[in-house]
């Protein structure tokens, strides 16, 4: 039996997913798996009894990633539950900042009284006349399952689409339209596209991606979108060229003080993942993930260890072990089985950064004087039998 604990509400359809097998705790440290949606757990004392984290969404920023990884916790994503939801958004994002649609709203709201609105519309009109999107040149900062369906769409709509993704997945290259021009530089982003939207995920090395010298390279009247995370993106350096006439609008999908009220953003209160259909897919995808990894150990789409999936154990016992990524380990298991004459029929071993992730079935069952040994080799940080 399993317990898993949700420290957000998750979609019931995903939480059917669950079999008999697993029940729900509301106390986190009994917990063999937690489900999260924006909770933050950075303050958390997570018990050492906990073997996972599903994250029913992409970004994981609320989530301790590496004290999660120095304690064995896989932590995992749903890499493109939501992608149509904020691809709906952004293609929204890109119209109202064209066409001042909001404004001329506004203005109708305000003028509710007029009993002559429609002959005065046609005198005010003018000041919300905006521009079209067709023919006209979108670059894509990101490639991933959002950025490759951004970039289709907007191609159907008669734009020009340029990408830059210097490490776009095979996966991302299949379902991109041959007509998206893939650039090598992002410079050639900024000096030639008249709108420009990024779809990265926030890390060291993209914050603050779009920067002011980022800024100072693109086209004047540049329109900007930002649905990914706010802090990629230099919002002060952004303002400062609105005021300037450099930047014509900023897009933003994520509120905050320096660009709440502005004029010439459209901020919108993070509805990009925000829909009945997103929310369905990312909490189904976070169960499968989380029942794969407890009932048969295989790691996919994980954001702090390495990708491994044997498929269910069809031998007698299956052991994982979480682990440093260090030279020689995979000889030191093996010794280990050895020295007990206990046969190894299939492993996998893979590694991510600073920690590997070792999946092996076994003929024999699994004794406390194996998992006694194998934790007493250098680096390991958790052996877990999935099978026995």
């Amino acid at each position: 039996m399993f317990k898993y604990n949700c420290l957000n509400p998750i979609a019931k359809v995903g939480l059917e997913r669950f079999t008999d097998n697993y029940k729900a705790t509301d106390n986190i440290s009994e917990a063999d798996g937690v489900l999260v949606r924006s909770a933050s757990m950075h303050e958390m004392e997570l018990p050492e009894s906990l073997l996972a984290i599903a994250r029913a969404g992409a970004g994981v920023n609320n989530i301790p990633l590496d004290k999660c990884a120095e304690k064995g916790i896989v932590v995992f994503n749903t890499p493109g539950a939501n992608a149509n939801g904020v691809k709906e958004l952004t293609i929204a994002g890109l119209l109202l900042a064209s066409r001042d649609v909001i404004g001329g709203v506004n203005w109708v709201s305000s003028a509710k009284d007029d009993e002559n609105i429609a002959k005065t519309a046609e005198k005010e009109k003018k000041k919300f006349a905006g521009t079209e999107i067709q023919d006209k040149k979108l670059g894509i900062i990101g490639l991933g399952a959002i950025g490759v369906k951004v970039a289709n769409v907007a191609k159907n709509l008669g734009m020009e689409v340029w990408g830059y993704d210097p490490y776009v997945s095979v996966d991302a290259a299949w379902n991109l339209s041959r007509d998206v021009k893939h650039v090598l530089n992002v410079d050639d982003i900024y000096a030639n596209c008249d709108y420009i939207t990024i779809h990265v995920p926030l890390l060291d090395s993209t914050k603050g991606f779009i920067s002011e010298e980022a800024i100072g390279k693109m086209k004047d009247g540049v329109i900007i979108l930002n649905f990914a995370r706010d802090l990629l993106v230099d919002e002060a350096a952004v303002l400062k060229a609105i005021k300037a006439g450099k930047v014509r609008k900023y897009v933003s999908d994520f509120p905050n003080a320096t660009t709440a009220g502005q004029d010439g953003c459209i901020v919108i209160p993070h509805l990009g993942a925000s829909t009945e259909e997103s929310e369905d897919n990312c909490a189904k995808m976070a169960v499968k993930e989380l029942i794969e990894y407890l009932e048969n150990g295989n790691v996919i789409n994980s954001v702090n260890y390495p990708t491994v999936d044997m498929g269910p154990c069809t031998d007698n016992a299956r052991v994982a072990v979480l682990s440093k990524n260090i030279p020689g380990t995979i000889n030191k298991f093996s010794a280990v089985f050895a020295d007990l004459n206990i046969n190894i029929s299939d492993f996998t071993n893979k590694s991510k950064g600073e920690y590997a992730y070792t999946l092996m079935d076994v003929e024999a069952k699994i004794t406390d004087e194996l998992i006694a040994k194998l934790k007493e080799v250098d680096g390991v940080i958790r052996v877990r039998v999935v099978k026995n």
